[in-house]
């Protein structure tokens, strides 16, 4: 059983490497990211934990990515960290929902201080967080064309598109649609979009 579950976005290798050293040899299950889409790409079957985010990224930036996790309702506790000591910066990142602001260079403590507080902020399970783990569950057991099918159902695209996509017949996609209603328990094309979108995927970019 580990102590709760970390997640690292930084672009800075050696630190991510040094902080998933530190903390993994602390009893935390870590997954360390080299960007905040990388991280988005991934937040929608993560289990609750903690964040700890650089504010200083390329291409998005640890404040971006606070407001796109807020604008998709996704709640994990926050650290972010930066080496510029930017007074205003710290303010605007807590007023977005960061728990703890932290300096680079930082001190082992500093961070688990800041772990400590985010964790502690663990939500109690509701009927949505039961549901969303309910459709995860479902997922799991799809077979990975099964997946790829869903994938390109939720994106919009027809039997036929995806059976060009995935160099299937239509009838072969067919089949499989049905294994994936039947197995994700949706009666609808609708119903199976709103559990796909509860559980965290997104239909850009599929297949």
């Amino acid at each position: 059983m580990t102590n709760g579950n970390i997640y690292i976005v930084d672009d800075d290798h050696a630190v991510r490497d040094s902080l998933q050293m530190l903390l993994e040899a602390s009893g935390y299950a870590v997954r360390a990211f080299a960007s905040a889409q990388a991280f988005l790409n991934d937040v929608g079957s993560l289990d609750f934990g903690c964040l700890i985010v650089d504010l200083q990224m390329p291409e998005m930036d640890g404040l971006e990515l606070q407001r796109q996790l807020a604008e998709r309702g996704i709640k994990l506790p926050t650290v972010v960290v930066t080496a510029h000591g930017d007074v205003a910066t710290a303010v605007r990142a807590m007023r977005a929902g960061a728990v703890d602001f932290v300096e680079k260079p930082f001190s082992d403590e500093a961070i688990h201080a800041g772990i400590r507080l985010g964790l502690a902020e663990r939500p109690k399970p509701n009927s949505a967080d039961q549901m969303r783990t309910a459709i995860r569950e479902r997922l799991k057991i799809l077979s990975p064309r099964e997946r790829e099918v869903l994938d390109g159902m939720v994106a919009g695209h027809p039997n036929k598109v995806i059976a060009y996509k995935l160099s299937l017949s239509p009838r072969t996609v067919e089949i499989h649609r049905a294994r994936v209603m039947d197995k994700m328990q949706a009666r609808s094309l609708s119903e199976l979009v709103r559990l796909a979108l509860a559980a965290g995927l997104t239909p850009e970019g599929a297949i």
